[in-house]
């Protein structure tokens, strides 16, 4: 069975993170994005995926050298243009002529493919949507179908409260090639938007399967972060993260660390290879990157730090994400839903909360 993945977009949400690393390629619990996503695939019998790139293609070459990625076969498609998500689809799948995955780069779930298949097959589709349930569908496509699955309508970011059903358009089909085929090659083309609306003047043809599995878009700051939290939890299974042991219930330390005798370490968190935690730190319910040193007596609570990152004596980040190789100096404070870029670096004392942060970053600075 094959895939395309898509994974050309900038992560403009996710912005200074994804200045220099694309977005599937992101950290989820110290595992790149795009690497749970194909081990997810090769679990559900995909032996051969296709990725579809756009925005800094070669840092996916440099990530993912070679042409395989453990049992899976992999092939890398760039567009010279945007395509729209059909016309990447269309692009990506250019020699195959049989049924098709295709999933969003940015999306983190633990659906069955085999269940989402025998769905598609049993009702005779040409193309089928995962679809999830959300607590607030304005912010997405809701896809009301009747009691066989058939799609009926689709409701773009309806208004708060008037959404005709709370199940979305999760990013996950199974295409035949009679779908792709109907796409325009070399154009921009959305799936979403065009294609599968197109589908509904011809009745039997397009199904939605629901699903309660695990599900994330993760290409906002506060999914992001929510990401972390669910997988620390479990909700992937465990270890949350390759090569992780568990150093008492809900820490996990991957590699070789030194944690000093006095610091805290609160569940659920992870600590990454070769971190060094100072005396009176604190780690809480967060995830510590490879090779981070966060001095005496600072606090990482309910955060990301990316690898490389240095805390300063009493620095504290708090709700935030800190970027790779980032320094956070003495009595420095980031907090409140916080992006530091990767290098940047925040004076001591300086003081951020909400904020966006792709340069040295000084105390009274927006």
């Amino acid at each position: 069975m094959k895939a395309v993945v898509l994974v050309g977009g900038e992560g403009t949400r996710l912005r200074p993170l994804t200045y220099t690393t694309p977005k599937p390629l992101l950290p989820i619990v110290n595992q790149a994005l795009l690497e749970r996503q194909l081990t997810w695939l090769a679990g559900h019998g995909v032996d051969e995926v296709v990725l579809s790139l756009g925005y800094l293609p070669d840092a996916f070459r440099r990530h993912l050298p070679g042409a395989r990625f453990g049992d899976l076969a992999l092939r890398y498609v760039v567009e010279d243009h945007p395509l729209g998500t059909g016309g990447a689809i269309r692009f990506a799948a250019e020699g195959i002529d049989e049924r098709l995955i295709v999933c969003n780069g940015d999306v983190l779930t633990t659906l069955d493919l085999g269940a989402l298949v025998r769905f598609h097959e049993a009702r005779g589709a040409e193309a089928t949507i995962h679809l999830t349930k959300v607590s607030d569908p304005s912010a997405y496509g809701v896809v009301p179908t009747r009691g066989d699955g058939e799609v009926v309508a689709f409701v773009e970011k309806p208004p708060a409260g008037k959404a005709p059903t709370s199940w979305i358009n999760a990013g996950t089909y199974v295409l035949e090639p009679t779908v792709v085929e109907r796409i325009p090659e070399r154009l921009a083309v959305s799936i979403e938007r065009e294609t599968f609306p197109r589908m509904l003047d011809h009745p039997g043809r397009l199904f939605a399967m629901p699903s309660a599995d695990y599900w994330i878009d993760v290409g906002t700051a506060d999914k992001y972060l929510a990401a972390h939290r669910d997988l620390l939890r479990g909700a992937m299974g465990t270890p949350p993260a390759p090569r992780a042991s568990e150093l008492e219930p809900g820490i996990w330390i991957q590699g070789n660390s030194t944690v000093d005798s006095s610091a805290r370490l609160e569940a659920p968190s992870l600590i990454g290879d070769g971190v060094v935690v100072e005396g009176d730190a604190s780690v809480v319910a967060s995830v510590v990157g490879a090779g981070c040193h966060l001095g005496a007596r600072s606090r990482v609570v309910r955060s990301v730090l990316l690898g490389g990152v240095r805390l300063g004596p009493r620095a504290e980040v708090v709700d935030s994400v800190v970027g790779a190789g980032a320094t956070i100096g003495a009595d420095a404070q980031v907090c409140g839903l916080s992006v530091v870029g990767p290098g940047v670096d925040v004076s001591g004392g300086a003081c951020a909360s909400g904020a966006r942060i792709a340069r040295p970053f000084v105390d009274g600075e927006d």
